[in-house]
């Protein structure tokens, strides 16, 4: 691959610079291993950046976000910037981002490794196997929706408004990456939303429908309310194949399929953007886990889903999928061999830091393709 592939390095916040480091290492065991090189440019982003900065994120970031191939993200916030103004908080950063790069798509895979299942809260025979993938639409719904805001009525009282609204294209474009996906898999595609008493999800289901039959009638689709998708979830997670829905049922259902697996440091997501013309793809990747203020700083953070951020990386921005592959096995592995931060740990496991986790992924990458 030619070394002049660009990659954005933001860090964040908390436990972010930490996690980053590791898969840093990754990055340059790639350049010396497998002669896989890139052009790596770092910057503040969320507290970091208000710190110094003023603002979560700066344009000049967005700018060079936009040149890039890909962005690799830790993690942005903190109790530090609990009293920022709502507008300038720190998660603003991740917000605009997804909006200035049009990443519409999440990816957010959950998935049971074999070393860890006894780390999920739920019995084995339940979460044996378990592989997920969600696809979250992140740049429209409720989030981003208008009119939003605080008021205040004329006896002084406040209301907050957030409004959740769906326009075809936007369910459709979603809808196709995860069909896609599906596609690739096993074959099954399950639709959420709340048709039942939201008019944006009654559209949703109609779109998704259209779209299925007329495009991915190989594909078998059913739809689920997102209640029922929670408690699913919970109940019977293997009946699942892949996922689509919009930004808020998204974020809550992603977090807890995340938690079937034993942990939030142990997972990946891809958010990605419409593939253009010059075969470009706008594509950031980030864990799903937050910046974890409270271990900041103490060598305690789990890397495993930063360093398999990377992965995903690699296979869906560059389709280095044998480099992306190893990456994942050197990572199950270690698991396999019992090392385990704390996140994770275990009865008659080896409890170590985020270095020594790092260390023991670098030997097995040596071991597996070195």
């Amino acid at each position: 691959m030619a070394s002049n592939k660009k990659l954005l390095v933001l860090p964040g916040d908390g436990i972010g610079p930490e996690v980053m480091h590791e898969a840093g290492r990754v990055v340059g065991w790639l350049g010396r291993k497998r002669a896989i090189g890139f052009d790596i440019s770092e910057e503040l982003v969320g507290g970091a950046s208000i710190d110094v900065h003023g603002v979560p994120i700066r344009d000049e970031v967005i700018a060079r976000a936009l040149a890039a191939d890909a962005v690799l993200f830790g993690a942005v916030g903190g109790p530090k910037w609990a009293e920022t103004a709502f507008a300038n908080r720190p998660e603003v950063a991740i917000l605009r981002l997804r909006r200035e790069l049009g990443l519409f798509a999440n990816l957010r895979p959950a998935i049971v490794l074999d070393p860890l299942v006894d780390a999920s809260t739920l019995k084995p025979d339940i979460v044996r196997g378990l592989d997920i993938m969600i696809v979250r639409e992140t740049v429209g719904g409720v989030y981003f929706g208008e009119p939003r805001g605080i008021e205040t009525l004329p006896d002084g009282s406040q209301r907050g408004v957030n409004t959740e609204v769906y326009t075809t294209f936007e369910i459709e474009r979603v809808a196709r990456v995860a069909f896609e996906l599906a596609r690739k898999r096993g074959g099954r595609l399950c639709s959420v939303e709340k048709s039942n008493v939201m008019e944006s999800g009654l559209l949703w289901r109609q779109v998704v429908s259209a779209l299925g039959k007329a495009e991915y009638p190989d594909v078998t689709l059913s739809h689920m309310l997102a209640d029922n998708c929670a408690m699913q979830l919970v109940r019977n997670p293997r009946q699942f194949d892949v996922i689509v829905t919009g930004n808020l049922f998204g974020d809550l259902l992603s977090d807890l399929a995340s938690m079937l697996t034993g942990s939030l440091g142990m997972l990946p997501s891809a958010t990605l953007g419409t593939l253009g013309e010059d075969g470009r793809r706008p594509a950031l990747y980030e864990p799903i886990h937050g910046s974890a203020p409270d271990i900041a700083g103490t060598g305690q953070a789990n890397p495993l889903a930063q360093i398999a951020s990377l992965a995903m990386l690699l296979r869906y921005s560059f389709g280095l999928d044998e480099e992306a592959d190893l990456i994942d096995r050197a990572c199950v592995n270690v698991l396999a061999s019992g090392l385990r931060t704390p996140d994770i740990m275990g009865t008659g496991k080896a409890k170590v830091g985020t270095s020594t986790m790092g260390d023991a992924v670098l030997r097995e990458l040596d071991k597996l393709g070195g």
